[in-house]
């Protein structure tokens, strides 16, 4: 079985992966199963660099075809933040994603609601041999003020998706699969996957 890595320790965003490409007859890993550890610095200016980044640097580390993202959330009334620095948004040292929701939400409570937003994913798939392949996904929402739902991980919990009445942590796995912003950007990859794996 052919094995790709996930450039990540977040086992939240595994689980997707698994979910969306399950049927491609792919081993996927996360670099501690490959005996991998590197530190790669996302210190790019936008989504695109520090995926790249982090798919060059994991792929060429383990001679394996790697996914990387970068994601965020941007709310509009913050002028898109935190945008890239949304997995690192608290002046709370170790703070958790029940941290970065609250702080969040003290920084929109001088907003008139609806504070909308959405969530961007690039995804880059990158080859041992230096070659990539960008994809993006989006989805749109608004910010709520109390938490909804089990599913999910990071800022989930307190966004509400367009044209529905949840919560991306109250959507089951499958449709969450097909409409979140890191599903719709690994579904554009797929065919690309599928002709990676084929010529390997």
């Amino acid at each position: 079985m052919k094995t790709l890595l996930i450039a990540s320790s977040n086992p939240g965003k595994l689980r997707e992966f698994q979910a969306i490409l399950h049927d491609l007859g792919v081993n996927l890993v996360l670099p501690a199963d490959v005996g991998v550890s590197l530190q790669v610095e996302e210190d790019g200016v936008d989504y695109y660099e520090n995926a790249l980044k982090k798919a060059r640097a994991y792929s060429q580390s383990s001679g394996l075809i790697t996914l990387a993202d970068d994601s965020g959330l941007e709310v509009d009334a913050l002028d898109g933040a935190p945008g890239l620095h949304s997995a690192r948004y608290s002046p709370k040292p170790g703070a958790t994603d029940a941290d970065r929701r609250v702080y969040l939400l003290q920084q929109l409570a001088k907003f008139p609601q609806p504070w909308t937003a959405h969530f961007h994913c690039t995804l880059v798939v990158a080859l041992p041999d230096g070659d990539h392949y960008t994809y993006i996904g989006d989805c749109y929402g608004e910010i709520i003020p109390e938490e909804r739902g089990e599913r999910g991980f990071g800022y989930d919990p307190i966004f509400l998706v367009d044209g529905q009445e949840k919560t991306m942590a109250e959507i089951p796995e499958e449709e969450k699969n097909r409409i979140s912003h890191r599903g719709r950007a690994v579904l554009a990859a797929r065919p690309t996957l599928e002709k990676i794996l084929k010529m390997e």
